[in-house]
Parts: structure tokens; sequence; C-alpha cells
């Protein structure tokens, strides 16, 4: 029998993170919190804590690329950056997945269920790492 895997996904920002927790065996995930950050660096002691109380089996960092599949100048480098750092501080398994398109999925679908009121900077991080943690499972089911 599988063991089910608990699996974190972080939107990257310089001004908010967002996440996500999902399960492999559904594939299917759920918005938790966006966290402010300084210049693309959080609090890491609410990271701390977002960690010991999921405890994932393998943490998804989304990778920001142009339409093209290319590195952002500006913003790609960061993200990797914050996803070695989730990994030296805290020796979780980190991946990276191209999070294309994620941050426009993520307001049409909260618009959809909500309207303007829905479309908050912390709601549109939080459904942005859902929709890049689905894209994850949903490669690993190619």
């Amino acid at each position: 029998m599988t063991k089910t895997r608990t699996i974190l996904a972080f939107d990257f920002g310089t001004k908010s993170i967002g996440t996500a927790v999902g399960q492999d065996v559904t594939g299917t995930a759920g918005p938790l919190k966006a966290f402010k950050a300084n210049d693309g660096v959080p609090n890491w002691n609410d990271i701390e804590m977002l960690l010991n109380e999921w405890k994932p089996d393998l943490i998804v960092v989304g990778l920001p690329l142009d339409l093209a599949g290319e590195p952002l100048d500006s913003i790609t480098p960061r993200a990797k950056k914050f996803a070695n750092r989730l990994h030296g501080r805290f020796g979780f398994q980190v991946e990276l997945h191209d999070e294309r398109l994620s941050t426009v999925e993520a307001k049409s679908e909260l618009f959809e269920f909500g309207g303007y009121k829905k479309l908050t900077k912390g709601n549109v991080d939080c459904q942005s790492a859902v929709i890049i943690l689905e894209s994850w499972f949903e490669r690993q089911w190619d």
C-alpha cells in the first residue's frame, strides 16, 4: 500500500508568498495563507510554523517563466533562491514547477466564485499556489 504524501506549494513573490496544501492520492489542493515578504524575504519563523504544522513530505515552489518557457531575469533567480533556502533551512525535499499563467487562472477562478471582492492579493497568491500544486500533480500522472 502506498503512503499518502502531504505536499505544500509556494507561489513566490517579492511582496507576498501564497501557500497551498494537497495530498497526492487525490491530486487536489486547497489554499492555506499568504505570507508578507519584504523584497522576497518572508518571516522565516512563520514559514517554520507552517512546515511544523503540516510536516510535508515534499515542497513544490512555482518557477516563474515567460510564455516561451524562458527564465525571467527579475524573479526566476529569486524564486530558485527561495526554494534553496527552504531546503537548506528546514531540510525538506523541494521541487520547482513551471507556474506560467497560474496568476491569470487564479484571478479567473476567484472572480468566477466571488467577484471582485475575492481578488485580494492574499487570495490570488494562495489560489496560484493551489494551481501550481494541482498542475504538479497532473504532471506526475502523465
